[in-house]
């Protein structure tokens, strides 16, 4: 096998991993809802750890046998995976909307990364290393309090959490390249803290994918996600390491383009989550009444000495209407 054909199998199988430790991080989220950044004590959830690590590792190993302009390309594919895979594994289907997202993001962004030419290996000195990890901290933040001040609209507190979390990744691929770039000419103390900061990006990222999933289901978080991280990366590509778009003038338009189909697909999956929610908060038929009237069904409240408890309050409850008049005395 050649090694551009070994390429494309290491990232196609990333891929999948990448979609597989997405599906059961959404299982665990529908299953333990008061968790929603790290249920430690489910087996299940370092499961999605370990597919999303060898996700990672058969990724890394994917960019050293082939061209980077390839391999993140089909790094894409995660999305287009996750929806068959959990329509198959778990019985979570898709509808027509979220698979014409997924595919506008997927195509969106392939077309993004094609378009980002290389650059020579560089490295960040170490005023622009703290300068990085400061507004990246500050960034991750202000998407997370943004995401609690949304709490009433659970789709769009899942994308903007899954927005941090891409953002927490695709800036410890930034960092990685720098240590990367640093070990070419030897290992060096002074690298450490950028190996911790690595470790914090990394970790964030895991525990926000794993909140995002909380009440925005699988396709628009997987997809914000899929979209940001690489995106996140090529912009600080281009503004700390020189890279460019391929084909001057042209290639930096079709980039534009190429972005706002991706963003497309994200509002399109996004609008199509919510419309799903409103569809099922439709108040329940009415059923019929004494009078032959379309009436609600009565709930039933937990009975106390005086009346129904409701909310931990009595609630009165009128009774038939008496005849005024005289009042009978019974002796």
């Amino acid at each position: 096998m050649s090694a551009l054909a070994l390429s494309v199998l290491l990232s196609l199988v990333s891929a999948v991993a990448y979609a597989g430790g997405a599906i059961v991080q959404e299982q665990v989220a529908v299953s333990t809802p008061g968790r929603s950044y790290a249920p430690l004590r489910r087996p299940v959830w370092w499961a999605a750890v370990v597919l999303n690590g060898l996700g990672g590792l058969l990724h890394v190993m994917a960019l050293a046998d082939g061209p980077l302009s390839l391999v993140q390309p089909l790094g894409a594919l995660t999305i287009v995976f996750a929806l068959p895979m959990a329509a198959l594994l778990v019985s979570r289907r898709a509808g027509a909307a979220a698979w014409r997202g997924a595919a506008m993001s997927t195509v969106g962004l392939a077309g993004l990364l094609t378009l980002i030419g290389a650059s020579d290996a560089r490295s960040l000195s170490g005023p622009q290393r703290v300068t990085v990890a400061v507004v990246t901290a500050g960034a991750i933040v202000a998407l997370m309090v943004a995401a609690r001040a949304t709490h009433r609209h659970p789709v769009v507190r899942s994308v903007l959490l899954a927005v941090a979390s891409g953002v927490a990744f695709g800036m410890s691929s930034v960092f990685t390249k720098t240590v990367a770039v640093d070990w070419t000419s030897g290992i060096a103390l002074t690298d450490l803290p950028s190996l911790a900061v690595i470790g914090v990006l990394a970790t964030a990222g895991m525990l926000l994918s794993q909140a995002s999933y909380r009440g925005g289901g699988l396709a628009a978080p997987l997809s914000a996600l899929t979209v940001v991280n690489p995106v996140v990366a090529a912009v600080a590509g281009i503004t700390l390491f020189g890279e460019t778009f391929r084909h001057g003038t042209a290639g930096a338009a079709g980039a534009l383009g190429c972005a706002a189909v991706a963003a497309g697909g994200l509002v399109l999956l996004t609008s199509e989550r919510i419309s799903a929610e409103e569809g099922a908060r439709v108040p329940a038929p009415l059923g019929p009444g004494p009078s032959g009237d379309r009436e609600p069904a009565a709930r039933v409240e937990p009975s106390g000495p005086h009346g129904p408890v409701h909310g931990g309050q009595l609630v009165s409850v009128p009774g038939p209407a008496r005849p005024q008049g005289r009042a009978e005395v019974r002796s």
